[in-house]
């Protein structure tokens, strides 16, 4: 999808020449469009320790239209960040009480192309970097519903999906993974629920983004927090 929109774009500036469109795609997204507009909210507090929310569920969503349609409302609607889809690999949690509310969802994507402080930390090159930059994931988003107040909940819901990560990641593509990554802003976040949740502060980004050639574009500064999901994770990314 990456590929096919920077060709549009070029196409588009006449840099090059696409062939005519020989179908016009389904819209994948269709039905939870249909999700999103129907969608109403239930902002009713939930406030309380853990052990009163009942017996807590972690679903899989990404291959589930409706499930995808509420993930994308919700992070358009209550994440600083906003989400305009996934693209590439991923998977999409949705987690709910003991009643079946919804309390908050996470996507993980692909890894980030390259970033000092994590690439030193795993120590690996260039290359094995390119050969195995598919067995680290990125948590992309995470969202606790602004209603609702756990003390715990987030470490908790951490826990739970360093789990069940590898496994369905597996299930749904193939392959496996051995590290979890993310990026906290730290103007806005400390990043305590990654912290209880044993990930590891390595570092911080340098404030520029990827598109940033001539060193003008300054992006917030972020702490890098990575989960090994296998002792033997640097065995596995410098192979």
């Amino acid at each position: 999808m990456a590929a096919r929109a920077l060709l549009l774009k070029l196409h588009q500036r006449g840099l090059i020449a696409l062939p005519p469109r020989r179908q016009i795609p389904t819209n994948r997204m269709r039905c939870g469009s249909e999700v999103r507009e129907n969608l109403e909210w239930d902002p009713h507090p939930v406030e309380c320790g853990l052990a009163q929310l009942g017996v807590l569920t972690v679903g899989e969503v990404s291959a589930q239209a409706a499930g995808r349609g509420w993930v994308k409302a919700a992070l358009d609607q209550f994440h600083y960040l906003g989400f305009g889809g996934a693209v590439g690999e991923n998977l999409q949690y949705v987690v709910r009480d003991g009643p079946g509310r919804p309390l908050a969802c996470l996507v993980f994507g692909a890894a980030a192309w390259k970033c000092q402080d994590r690439d030193r930390f795993i120590g690996w090159s260039a290359p094995q970097r390119h050969r195995h930059l598919g067995l680290i994931v990125n948590n992309t988003r995470f969202l606790i519903l602004p209603w609702v107040k756990a003390p715990h909940l987030a470490s908790w819901i951490l826990g739970q999906i360093s789990r069940q990560l590898a496994r369905d990641w597996q299930a749904k593509y193939g392959h496996g993974i051995v590290l979890l990554e993310t990026f906290v802003e730290r103007d806005r976040f400390p990043g305590t629920a990654y912290r209880a949740a044993n990930w590891l502060a390595v570092g911080a980004t340098t404030g520029r983004t990827r598109q940033d050639r001539h060193t003008c574009i300054q992006a917030p500064v972020k702490d890098i927090y990575l989960y090994p999901l296998r002792r033997d994770f640097r065995e596995a990314l410098q192979a």
